[in-house]
């Protein structure tokens, strides 16, 4: 099975002042920087959803605009899926410094089980640290013509496969693992942890 690693770089970033968060310096390198080394540890083919494709143009990576501009973290997934030559997408966002590879690889290595394979932290699934099958795109594209842009709205459509939390944290902390750098606060935290590594 082919799984294509595909790094979700759009939004307006409007919590952190309007400038791009994947460019943030962190303990000396961009975030994006962070999320793709990361990803290619585990999956050999990555891309980059983005409408600003200038800002990311040094990754080396194809680089994907939205298939529906305004249709939210979906379109974006879905414009990642679309666009992936493979099976599947592991679908990450750009401002999550701390990815694990060990947790992705669960996350990956479950991919046949299901369309889905989702992180569950709590009463909340990680859907920006998730396997997408090419089966959800019908689905998916239902819902962004409807305008139901809930990422978890197509799921009753789908097959999935949840991933508990207990396997999660024999693995790494999901507090840190799946920390969104989204607001000044989040990033300091972020640098209080990378200066603490």
């Amino acid at each position: 099975m082919k799984i294509v690693g595909a790094v979700q770089a759009g939004g307006l970033s409007t919590r952190m002042g309007g400038g791009p968060k994947a460019l943030l310096d962190l303990g000396g390198r961009r975030i994006i920087d962070r999320v793709v080394d990361t990803l290619a540890a585990v999956l050999p083919d990555l891309l980059v959803v983005t409408n600003t494709p200038e800002l990311y143009a040094d990754l080396g990576l194809p680089l994907v605009p939205d298939a529906y501009p305004g249709a939210g973290s979906l379109g974006g997934i879905y414009s990642g899926l679309r666009a992936a030559v493979g099976d599947a997408v592991f679908t990450v966002a750009c401002d999550m410094p701390f990815l694990d590879p060990a947790v992705v690889r669960l996350v990956v290595g479950r991919a046949g089980e299901a369309d889905v394979v989702i992180p569950r932290i709590g009463d909340q699934v990680e859907t920006l640290h998730a396997v997408y099958g090419k089966r959800c795109l019908a689905p998916m594209e239902h819902r962004i013509a409807a305008g139901r842009l809930k990422i978890t709205g197509f799921f009753a459509d789908v097959t999935v496969v949840e991933i508990a939390e207990a396997e999660i944290r024999r693995l790494a902390d999901p507090e840190v693992v799946f920390m969104n750098v989204n607001t000044p606060e989040e990033l300091a935290r972020a640098r209080s942890l990378t200066g603490g590594r």
